[in-house]
């Protein structure tokens, strides 16, 4: 049997990324997040999923340092890392797919200190699809380690 990775499919600008289903909670619409103040420009605030309180990235800002337009097809993709639970804000959350291991290229730009969680390239047909490891990319952000700890506390109160 060929080997296959199952990816959800998500657009953030005009490209297309994808992140193993294994770390995607649910799909959300974008609705319910709390702003709260001074955390980094990258958080939109918290959102409450099936009674948990998650931290949400607009993940626009990250990769392109603008924030999402919200629009109708904007949602928020929960995802389960290893460090915690987080909201990532993403144009649209396309679909699930299997990208037969074959079509997935390696990159080059994997040493650039700043884009360490892009983990390869799926080329497929008419379509490019960078892959992502979640885990990576929130220990990638500045900050990140308050927003946890942030989120233990509330858990805890």
């Amino acid at each position: 049997m060929e080997e296959t990775n199952k990816v959800v499919v998500f657009q953030v600008g005009n490209e297309e990324y994808a992140i193993p289903i294994r770390f995607v909670t649910s799909i959300e619409k974008m609705e319910g997040i709390t702003p709260i103040p001074h955390l980094p420009a990258y958080v939109n605030g918290i959102f409450k999923v099936r009674g948990e309180l998650i931290p949400v990235i607009d993940f626009e800002r990250v990769l392109y340092n603008q924030s999402i337009n919200f629009d109708e097809s904007t949602k928020i993709i929960v995802l389960q890392t290893d460090e915690l639970s987080i909201g990532v804000v993403v144009a649209d959350a396309k679909e699930i797919i299997d990208i037969p291991q074959d079509k997935m290229k390696q990159l080059g730009l994997i040493a650039y200190k700043k884009t360490t969680y892009f983990t390869g390239i799926a080329n497929l047909d008419s379509r490019i699809i960078t892959l992502i490891n979640p885990t990576q990319m929130v220990q990638s952000l500045e900050g990140i380690r308050e927003i946890q700890e942030y989120m233990k506390e509330q858990k805890n109160t």
